[in-house]
């Protein structure tokens, strides 16, 4: 199975199969309620999973969002562990209801992945951002531009998935990974991007502009 075209990213599959299996004992068991129960947790599995196609923008100075969710704040900060300098941070918060495959949010290399191990507080918290288990992405585009994409793990989110290594040429829009059940996304771009979200909006991977670079 291939992340870029099956509807169900496999990485569900860990999950639907033990849940499908016991729907089909329980009901067999003439148990009714556990098979029914059983039944829904395997489809809201499976549509937790799911991997839609999503049309990019081609336009090579957007930056597009790498997840699906609400834009929890825009601000200025100094990002000290890849990039080492002051960018616009751009946060989004994804609910357990959103699709939650990331997305590129630039064409470029991948120059460096950075993991680290951390806490697990409500995602839309902002200590999240500092003190939640965390992945990085940093990808350099042909004009040297560095955008750096985080996943953060949430309350329920207990792993972070990437499929890219450092070294590879991804496009935008391709998909790189995914947290599980709930979680934070950030960009950081160079200061002198022009942001085109606001706190509160609805941004979906690899289609919504949140950026654009001069």
């Amino acid at each position: 199975m291939n992340n870029k075209t099956f509807p169900i990213i496999p990485d569900g599959f860990f999950f639907i199969i033990p849940l499908a299996v016991l729907a089909v004992i329980f009901a067999c068991l003439g148990v009714t309620w556990a098979g029914v129960f059983f039944l829904a947790a395997t489809l809201f599995v499976m549509w937790f999973f799911r991997n839609p196609n999503r049309v990019t923008p081609e336009d090579e100075k957007a930056i597009i969002s790498p997840a699906d969710g609400r834009v929890l704040k825009i601000e200025e900060v100094e990002e000290k562990e890849l990039l080492n300098e002051k960018v616009r941070k751009v946060s989004i918060f994804m609910s357990v209801f959103n699709v939650h495959v990331n997305r590129a949010p630039c064409t470029g290399t991948v120059k460096a992945i950075s993991y680290r191990k951390g806490k697990f507080f409500p995602a839309d918290l902002d200590k999240a951002s500092e003190l939640n288990e965390k992945n990085s992405v940093l990808i350099e585009t042909e004009d040297g531009r560095k955008i750096l994409t985080t996943q953060i793990a949430g309350i329920i989110a207990r792993r972070i998935v990437c499929w890219i290594k450092e070294g590879m040429q991804i496009q935008k829009g391709e998909r790189f990974g995914l947290i599980k059940f709930g979680s934070r996304l950030e960009v950081f771009m160079p200061l002198d991007t022009t942001i085109h979200v606001k706190a509160g909006d609805r941004v979906r991977a690899g289609e919504t502009r949140i950026g654009y670079l001069i």
